[in-house]
């Protein structure tokens, strides 16, 4: 129900993953020999299923589904809502071919209340993640619940509450998505995330912490994959770096200036360093 191997996330190319990302993106994966595609939905309905299936069976490449949900449609202020709306999304990933959708789909990007969330909203949270993740599971799919910084979301931050929610929630197809670029500032070391993650670990965000290129940042990449192989990880490895950024998303996730110089550094020298470190480390 989930991928393994090295993969990219669609924002390297795109953010609006219409048919001319689609056709843009995927024969990049086969240049670049990823083994799968991360394709973020920011407008899930809009998708043209049939034409990105046909794409990715024709390059013989792999996808899961990301997205988070919007800000009118949550388990905690709308919970109808937000299990039509996830859903339409599983729906619409199904007719992808996608392994998995991950991401933030217990909630939303910009959900925060200013304090911590109350167990009313946890409890509102499990509910829907429960129905939604049996729904997953009806298709064959993987249901991947992503830590994210508190900037982001004051629901799942850490690895532990990402775990703590798949454990409440105790579906087969559940599992944690961690990235380096919130646990760069959300957990007491890296290592320690993956390690209280590795019974529900299937995917991790290879990202800098600046969201930018790999190997010319500050995390500890040697801390991670070590990591990684000491809990003999076998899901996927997205490199994630936000290249092509529309202004609804810039607002969300605070990128307010370039990250990188162009998507060429980040392929051309981000890439390459994680596949050899991974390689290093025996994940290869």
């Amino acid at each position: 129900m989930s991928v393994s191997g090295f993969g990219v996330h669609t924002a390297m190319w795109a953010m609006e993953w219409d048919r001319a990302a689609a056709e843009f993106a995927i024969p990049e994966a086969v240049k670049h020999k990823i083994d799968f595609l991360e394709i973020t939905m920011l407008d899930p309905e809009g998708v043209d299923a049939e034409h990105t299936r046909k794409l990715l069976e024709a390059h013989e490449v792999e996808c899961v589904c990301s997205l988070g949900l919007p800000l009118d449609k949550l388990p905690t202020n709308n919970p109808d809502g937000a299990l039509d709306f996830l859903k339409m999304a599983i729906d619409k990933s199904h007719a992808i071919g996608a392994k998995a959708m991950s991401g933030v789909i217990y909630g939303g990007i910009g959900q925060r209340t200013g304090v911590a969330p109350t167990q009313d909203e946890i409890d509102a949270t499990a509910r829907v993640v429960q129905k939604a993740a049996a729904y997953a599971a009806e298709r064959g799919m993987g249901y991947g619940l992503e830590a994210v910084n508190r900037y982001e979301n004051h629901i799942l931050n850490t690895a532990e509450q990402a775990v703590d929610l798949c454990e409440r929630v105790g579906a087969p197809n559940i599992f944690v998505h961690l990235d380096t670029y919130h646990m760069n500032i959300e957990e007491k070391g890296i290592a320690n995330g993956i390690l209280k993650a590795r019974e529900h670990l299937k995917y991790i965000h290879l990202s800098a912490s600046d969201r930018g290129t790999p190997g010319g940042d500050t995390i500890q990449w040697d801390e991670v994959f070590v990591a990684l192989a000491a809990i003999g990880f076998k899901g996927g490895m997205a490199m994630e770096s936000f290249i092509t950024v529309p202004p609804q998303v810039a607002s969300a996730l605070s990128v307010w200036r370039p990250v990188a110089p162009a998507r060429e550094e980040v392929l051309g020298q981000g890439l390459p360093f994680l596949r050899n470190k991974a390689r290093q480390y025996g994940l290869i």
